[in-house]
C-alpha cells in the first residue's frame, strides 16, 4: 500500500476546512457519528464489492481453465487430420498425381475468377457510383443502403485477394501496378462511409421520422461488418499463433483481409453526436445556471426513442439501449467532471451541478434504469463526491465573501486615509453615511439567498460563522483605522505635520462612520416592523432564522447581540474620538492657559462653548439625533476632565491672595448656561459637582487637606492620588507635609468600590 506525506496533508486541510472556529468544536460528536456512519457504509460496500469481484475472478479463471482446454483440443484435432491427410496420400497410388491435377484446377478456376473480377471491376465500381448519387438525392431514405454495401463488399474482397496473391508473388512493380488499378475503389468508400456517418449521426432523427427502414438497413450492414470482423481477428490470431498449419487451410484465408471497425465507428458516431449537444448545453448552462435542466431535455428524449423506436430494429445481443444508456452517462460523468475540476467554476454553477444529480437519477429511473449501482449507470455521475462538492462550494462562497469584504474594506482603507469626498453619500434624512455601507450588506444578503439554494443547514451555517466573523473583523478594523489616524492629530504641530491639514474631512468621516453604526441596528419605531424601517443588522437575522438550527439559531443570536453592542460601541467610539479631536486641534492653546495667571483675564470657557455652538449648529443635519446627545454628552465630559487635569498646566499655579475661586465659579456657570438646553443637563450637572470638591481642594486650609481629601475619595472611590498630588503642588502655599499627611491618609481609608466615576478619567 503507496502511502506518502501528501495524503495527511490532505487530512490536515480537511480538519482545517471543517474546523475553522473554536465553536466547531461542538460538531465533532456530529462530525464522528456521520464519518463513522460512511466508513460502515464503505466497508459494506468493499464486502460486497470484494465478493463479487472474487466470484467473476474465480468465474474468469474457470472460463480460462476451459477456453485452454478447448483449444487444446482444437490443436490436437487438427494434427490428427494433418496425420490423417499425410497417411492418406501413401494409401493413394496417385495420389501425388492427383493432387497436382486438383490443385492445377484450382488455380485455373482462381485465376478464371480473378480475370473475370478484374475484368467487370470498373462497371461493378462505375454502377455503385451510380446508386451512391442517386443516394445522395435522397439521403433521408437512401433506397440502395443495402445494394451498395453488397457491392462494395464484393469489390473490396476482390481487391484484397489479388493484393494478397501479389504480395506473396514478391513483385514490387507488378503490386504497385495492382494498387493503382484498384485506387478509385477508396475514394468510392469514403464516400459510402460519409453516407453511413450521415445516418449514424442522425439516428436518433431518423427514428423519430418513423424511417425504420433505413434503421434497419443500417444495422443489417453493421451487423455484417461485425461478423467479418471477427472472421479476420480469428484468422490473424490464427496465423500468429499457428502460422504454419493454418497456411494449409486454404478456405480460411479467403473473405476480408483487414478490420473495418463499422462497428466501432457507429458507437463513435453515438458519442460524437451526443457531444455535440452536450457541448451546446454546458455553453447555455454556464451562462445561466438555471437552464441546465431544460438544457437536457435532448439527452433523455433521446434514450427515450432508443428504448421505444430503436430496440426492435436492432440486433437484441448489441442491447443498444443499454448501449446508449453506458455512452450517454458515461458523457455525461466525464462533461460534469471537467465542470467540477475548473477551479474557475462558479460557485452557482457547482450548486446546479449538486442538485441535478438527484434529478438526473430520478430521470433515468423513469426510463427503467432504476438501480444506481447497474453498470450502465457507472460510475456515479460526478463520482460521489456531493458531500465535498457541497463543502467545496460553501467555501467557495467564504473565499468569494473574504475577497468581496477584503476589497471593501481597503477600499474604505483608502478613501479614509485619502480623505477621498466622493466616498462619502448622505442618506434620505441628509445624514453622512460611507459610500460602501449599503453594498456590503447587499452583498451579505445576495451570499445568504445563496447559501439558502443549497437546502443545506449545514452550507447555511458555515457561510454564516464567515459572514458573522467577517463584520466582527470589520468593526476591530475600522476602530483601529480610527484610533491611527486621531493619534496622529494627537501630535503637536511640526514642519512635517499641520493638524488642520485635513482635519475638517476627518470629523466628517468619523460622523459617516458613527451614521453607519446606527443604521445597522436602528429599527426605527418599534410599532413598524415593515423591513424598509429595519436596522441591517435585524434584517439579516430575518434572512438567516429559516436557514440554520435551532440550536445554531441560539448561538448565532448571542454571536448577533455582541454584533449589536459592537456597533453601538463603535459609534460610541466614533463620537468620542470626535469631542477629543476638538480639544487636542482647536482647543490646544486656550487650554494651555487654565489656571495659569493668563487664566484669570481670559474668557477661555466661553470661547470652548462657543465653540461647540458651531460644531453642534454645523452637524446637527449631517449627525444621527441619537449620536448628537451622545456628542453633547461627551463633549461635556471631556470638557470636565480636561478642565480638571489643566492643574498640571505649565505655570498653573493658584494663589490665596486670586480670585480663582470666583474663576472657577464662573467657569461652572458659563458651561452650565451652554449645556442647560440639552435633555441631559441633569446628568452633567451631577457630574460637575466634581468641580467643588476641586476648589475645597485648593481653598482649605492645610490641616484640612487630609480630611477633605477624605470625603472626596469616599464619594469617588476612583480619585488618583497623582492627580490629588498635582492640584496640591498649584497651592502658592504647598508644603511637603501636607502631601505626605494626604497620602498617609490614603493608606489607611478604605473606600468603597463602586461604579466608575469621572474621576478615573482624571490622571
Amino acid at each position: 500500500m503507496n502511502y506518502n506525506m501528501n495524503d495527511g496533508e490532505g487530512v490536515t486541510v480537511k480538519l482545517a476546512e471543517l474546523l475553522r472556529h473554536p465553536e466547531d468544536l461542538d460538531k465533532i460528536p456530529a462530525l464522528k457519528s456521520e464519518f463513522t456512519r460512511k466508513k460502515g457504509g464503505i466497508d459494506g460496500q468493499l464486502k460486497l464489492g470484494l465478493k463479487e469481484q472474487l466470484e467473476v475472478t474465480q468465474s474468469g479463471m474457470g472460463s480460462i481453465t476451459d477456453g485452454q482446454r478447448t483449444v487444446n483440443l482444437i490443436k490436437e484435432e487438427m494434427m490428427r487430420i494433418d496425420k490423417l491427410c499425410a497417411e492418406a496420400q501413401n494409401m493413394i497410388r496417385d495420389f501425388p498425381n492427383i493432387n497436382l491435377v486438383s490443385r492445377t484446377h484450382r488455380n485455373f478456376a482462381q485465376v478464371e475468377t480473378m480475370r473475370s473480377n478484374l475484368e467487370s471491376f470498373n462497371d461493378r465500381l462505375s454502377s455503385v457510383e451510380q446508386m451512391l448519387r442517386e443516394d445522395d438525392d435522397k439521403i433521408e431514405e437512401m433506397p440502395n443502403f443495402l445494394p451498395i454495401h453488397y457491392e462494395l463488399s464484393q469489390l473490396r474482397n476482390n481487391r484484397d485477394d489479388a493484393i494478397d496473391q501479389i504480395r506473396k508473388a514478391a513483385d514490387p512493380s507488378l503490386q504497385r501496378t495492382l494498387e493503382d488499378y484498384f485506387h478509385k475503389l477508396d475514394d468510392t468508400i469514403n464516400w459510402f462511409d460519409e453516407h453511413v456517418g450521415v445516418v449514424c449521426m442522425n439516428m436518433i432523427n431518423v427514428v423519430q421520422s418513423g424511417n425504420a427502414g433505413l434503421v434497419v438497413r443500417l444495422a443489417v450492414i453493421i451487423e455484417e461488418e461485425e461478423k467479418n470482423d471477427k472472421k479476420v481477428k480469428a484468422l490473424q490470431e490464427a496465423q500468429r499463433d499457428y502460422k504454419e498449419l493454418a497456411a494449409r487451410f486454404k478456405s480460411i484465408t479467403t473473405g476480408p483481409k483487414e478490420l473495418r471497425g463499422y462497428k466501432e465507428k457507429f458507437l463513435e458516431s453515438i458519442k460524437l453526436h451526443a457531444q455535440e449537444q452536450f457541448d451546446t448545453t454546458i455553453e447555455q448552462f454556464l451562462e445561466d445556471p438555471d437552464k441546465l435542466e431544460k438544457g437536457f431535455r435532448w439527452f433523455f428524449n433521446d434514450l427515450n426513442t432508443v428504448k421505444l423506436g430503436m430496440t426492435n430494429l436492432m440486433p437484441k445481443k448489441w442491447r443498444i439501449f443499454k448501449t446508449y444508456t453506458t455512452i450517454y452517462h458515461t458523457l455525461m460523468h466525464d462533461n460534469l467532471i471537467k465542470l467540477i475540476n475548473d477551479p474557475d467554476l462558479p460557485p452557482t454553477i457547482l450548486l446546479a451541478i449538486i442538485h441535478w444529480t438527484e434529478k438526473y437519477y430520478a430521470k433515468m429511473a423513469k426510463l427503467g434504469h432504476t438501480d444506481p449501482s447497474a453498470p450502465e449507470l457507472q460510475p456515479h455521475i460526478i463520482d460521489d463526491r456531493e458531500a465535498d462538492l457541497v463543502r467545496e462550494w460553501r467555501m467557495l462562497i467564504i473565499k468569494f465573501l473574504d475577497e468581496w469584504m477584503s476589497r471593501i474594506f481597503q477600499s474604505d482603507k483608502m478613501a479614509f486615509t485619502d480623505r477621498k469626498p466622493d466616498a462619502l453619500d448622505r442618506d434620505e434624512n441628509g445624514y453622512f453615511r460611507t459610500a460602501n455601507l449599503v453594498d456590503t450588506w447587499r452583498m451579505l444578503r445576495e451570499q445568504t439567498m445563496a447559501a439558502a439554494t443549497a437546502e443545506r443547514t449545514d452550507v447555511a451555517e458555515g457561510v454564516i460563522d464567515a459572514m458573522l466573523r467577517v463584520l466582527r473583523s470589520r468593526q476591530s478594523g475600522w476602530q483601529k483605522m480610527i484610533d491611527d489616524e486621531s493619534t496622529r492629530y494627537s501630535q503637536p504641530a511640526s514642519s512635517t505635520f499641520d493638524p488642520q491639514d485635513g482635519y475638517q474631512s476627518l470629523q466628517d468621516w468619523l460622523a459617516a462612520v458613527a451614521n453607519d453604526q446606527i443604521a445597522c441596528i436602528d429599527d426605527g419605531n418599534d410599532e413598524d416592523e415593515s423591513s424598509s424601517q429595519l436596522g441591517y443588522l435585524t434584517r439579516f437575522r430575518r434572512d438567516l432564522e429559516p436557514l440554520v438550527s435551532p440550536e445554531y439559531l441560539a448561538r448565532a443570536s448571542q454571536e448577533l447581540d455582541q454584533l449589536r453592542d459592537g456597533y453601538v460601541d463603535l459609534g460610541t467610539h466614533c463620537v468620542t474620538t470626535f469631542a477629543g479631536l476638538i480639544f487636542v486641534v482647536d482647543f490646544r492653546p486656550v487650554m494651555a492657559d487654565f489656571f495659569t495667571s493668563r487664566w484669570y483675564g481670559e474668557a477661555g470657557m466661553k470661547r470652548l462653548t462657543s465653540t461647540f455652538e458651531d460644531y453642534l449648529s454645523d452637524y446637527a443635519e449631517v449627525l444621527h439625533p441619537s449620536l448628537l446627545d451622545i456628542l453633547v454628552e461627551e463633549l461635556a465630559d471631556a470638557l470636565l476632565t480636561r478642565y480638571l487635569a489643566a492643574v498640571r498646566n505649565k505655570g498653573a499655579k493658584l494663589r490665596r491672595a486670586d480670585p480663582f475661586e470666583a474663576k472657577l465659579r464662573d467657569d461652572v456657570i458659563t458651561a452650565f448656561d451652554f449645556f442647560e438646553r440639552f435633555p441631559d443637563f441633569i446628568n452633567i450637572k451631577q457630574k460637575w459637582r466634581v468641580v467643588d470638591w476641586f476648589s475645597r481642594l485648593l481653598a482649605s486650609e492645610k490641616a484640612a487637606v487630609p480630611e477633605v481629601y477624605a470625603a472626596f475619595k469616599t464619594e469617588y472611590w476612583d480619585l488618583q492620588i497623582s492627580w490629588v498630588e498635582a492640584v496640591l503642588r498649584a497651592r502658592d502655599d504647598f508644603e511637603r507635609s501636607m502631601l505626605n499627611a494626604v497620602k498617609s491618609k490614603a493608606a489607611v481609608l478604605n473606600a468603597v468600590r463602586g461604579p466608575e466615576t469621572v474621576m478615573s478619567k482624571v490622571k
